[in-house]
């Protein structure tokens, strides 16, 4: 018949979220601009609201395309390839926060009235940085636990079909993303040093900051699939959606890792 389908691929229908996520993004960034220039937020505000409209309406339509049958084995190779892509982009972002922060710690620079003079100390005089061996080491081995349980859920529904460790799994994956994120904020309110006026604390906050930007919609992700497996989503044939959120989060790990070896403990 000249309407079956006779091949493995997905053919997309028309849709107006690219469009839409498109434009609602260029909003946001305007908005964004305008409210550093006149502290007026409402702009920012509609794009920030696109963009969730967009993303939940966009992977609410990905989600039913699954449950009708078009993540055929040749679909999900390609969407397994956007998940390694989306993550690779985002390893280059943290790349430029480690760049600059080596820079800085094997060449460190200070200005004064103008004047960039050379510096012989790092972390510059003046800056108290945190003991790795307490708290940053006690947040790393949660964010460890969390990983390792999300790693239990995944190996329930892959291999198992185990449903009950699947969502166990997950519920403490995202109870220890949680206090993860707790703890790092009672790290921030307790640090001796500020955002601005030195590099050390204007690359800290924002390198270990942004970690901690991800470690929140990690923690999304998870809570999202928590939802979609108390409604009886994911088998072991169909849990692309699991696999992509259960890869971010090990790369949240693997930077913080890092993070904690270089920031706290090599240049502590």
């Amino acid at each position: 018949m000249a309407h079956e389908k006779n091949h493995d691929y997905h053919i997309l229908q028309p849709s107006p979220w690219p469009l839409m996520g498109a434009l609602s993004a260029f909003i946001l960034f305007t908005g964004s601009v305008m409210y550093m220039n006149t502290d007026w937020p409402w702009v920012m505000i509609v794009g920030l609201l696109g963009v969730l409209y967009t993303m939940y309406v966009w992977w609410a339509d990905i989600i039913a395309e699954s449950h009708v049958g078009d993540h055929t084995p040749v679909v999900k190779i390609g969407l397994r390839y956007g998940i390694i892509m989306f993550i690779a982009s985002e390893v280059m972002f943290f790349v430029a926060w480690f760049w600059i922060f080596f820079k800085s710690a094997m060449y460190p620079m200070d200005q004064i009235d103008g004047i960039i003079l050379t510096a012989t100390q790092w972390p510059p005089v003046g800056i108290e940085t945190f003991n790795p061996w307490h708290l940053p080491l006690i947040n790393t081995l949660i964010l460890l636990c969390s990983g390792a349980a999300a790693t239990w859920a995944h190996h329930a529904i892959a291999h198992e079909n185990n449903r009950k460790d699947l969502k166990t799994g997950l519920l403490i994956a995202i109870l220890l993303g949680v206090f993860f994120t707790a703890l790092q904020a009672y790290e921030y309110y307790h640090a001796t040093f500020s955002f601005s006026g030195n590099i050390y604390g204007s690359i800290f906050f924002m390198a270990t900051g942004f970690h901690g930007f991800h470690v929140i919609v990690g923690t999304i992700f998870l809570g999202v699939c928590y939802l979609r497996a108390l409604r009886g989503h994911f088998t072991p044939e169909s849990h692309i959606g699991f696999e992509g959120a259960a890869w971010y989060w090990h790369f949240v790990d693997v930077v913080w890792l890092f993070l904690f070896v270089s920031v706290y403990v090599w240049a502590g």
